[in-house]
């Protein structure tokens, strides 16, 4: 039995404590989130004071024009930066539960590049296409991605193994990447691709947030019921059969969940990588291995992670915005180094 498993069978009481603490720690963390929300829907080029921020969000008066700012412009992005975070964070912590791949990320898989390479499709052969339609493209795309990731990975003897994963991951994101970006040169829609590229909320509007919110919603809610599973999962397949869970059922709930959670997430904001990566790890350590904590965890600590970094991005030297994803970069980029070394001495 590895250390996962008896951590989980450790004593009643320790249990109790650990999930009690657990519990205290996701709440904490939301109460963190709903107040960095309205301090960020106040900052901005144009500083608005926390109370007439308070009151454009639950009391609008439409002849006030900061009331007007904020509700058109300002929460829109923190919404969506909040219910992204919350979807990379979890599309993240279902990948490495079920893989037992503690490198897997919606970014690193190919998720990514592959709804961007649909994304530029889009622009370049459909530009008159509805916002629904985007977001279906961008599941297949993000489905293609992971596709041609694990089958590139599972090509050699011994299978996809984690390191094979993220050099096949490596290897046709830049591919997908350098096809985007070749049709958006030639197709002159290059201007339109940047956003989603560079990884943004600037754009976000309530339009966006209509279609995007239900999905990520549903797919978060069934991240959360599908938690006990992956936990089991995470244990080793032949463990998780032994305990009589249908594998591959939960493999395949668990696929199109990610699709769902990075398809919508790539369509609203383009390219943010790393958030997946970095903040199942944070969790873990805070509320320990069981994914019914851990997954809920990531999607607070996920939605304060990009919530935190949007207002950096748009506050850090106003009125110009810096890309929220090379912010997010700085610190994923570092924490991948540190998993790919560690996971090298562990081979």
């Amino acid at each position: 039995m590895n250390r996962e498993a008896a951590k989980m069978l450790a004593v009643p009481g320790a249990v109790k404590m650990k999930i009690h603490t657990g519990w205290l720690i996701i709440l904490a963390g939301f109460a963190v989130l709903l107040i960095g929300m309205l301090y960020s829907v106040s900052k901005g080029s144009m500083p608005i004071p926390l109370q007439v921020a308070w009151d454009a969000v639950f009391h609008r008066d439409e002849t006030n024009p900061q009331h007007m700012v904020i509700y058109n412009l300002r929460l829109p992005r923190v919404i969506a930066s909040a219910l992204i975070g919350a979807s990379f964070g979890v599309a993240g912590a279902l990948m490495q539960g079920m893989t037992r791949n503690p490198m897997a990320d919606a970014g690193l898989m190919g998720l990514n590049a592959g709804a961007g390479f649909m994304l530029s499709i889009c622009f370049a052969f459909f530009s008159g296409i509805s916002y629904l339609q985007i977001i279906l493209l961008s599941f297949a795309g993000a489905a293609m991605g992971a596709g041609l990731v694990y089958g590139i990975a599972s090509l050699q003897r011994g299978g996809a193994s984690p390191m094979r994963l993220v050099l096949a991951g490596a290897a046709v994101t830049a591919l997908l990447t350098a096809l985007s970006q070749s049709i958006a040169i030639y197709f002159n829609v290059a201007r339109s691709l940047m956003f989603w590229t560079s990884g943004g909320v600037a754009g976000s509007d309530w339009s966006q947030l209509k279609l995007a919110v239900p999905i990520t919603i549903a797919a978060i809610i069934g991240a959360m019921l599908l938690s006990r599973s992956v936990s089991l999962m995470n244990l080793g397949e032949d463990v998780a059969q032994g305990l009589g869970l249908r594998t591959a059922a939960v493999k395949t709930i668990g696929t199109i969940l990610v699709l769902l959670l990075a398809g919508a997430s790539v369509a609203v904001v383009g390219a943010v990588g790393f958030i997946g990566l970095v903040v199942p790890h944070v969790c873990r350590a805070l509320v320990g291995v069981d994914y019914r904590y851990i997954i809920p965890a990531s999607a607070v600590f996920g939605a304060l992670l990009l919530v935190a970094a949007d207002l950096v991005a748009r506050t850090i030297n106003p009125p110009s915005e810096i890309p929220i994803g090379a912010l997010v970069a700085l610190i994923g980029v570092p924490f991948f180094l540190y998993l790919a070394r560690k996971q090298r001495r562990a081979g």
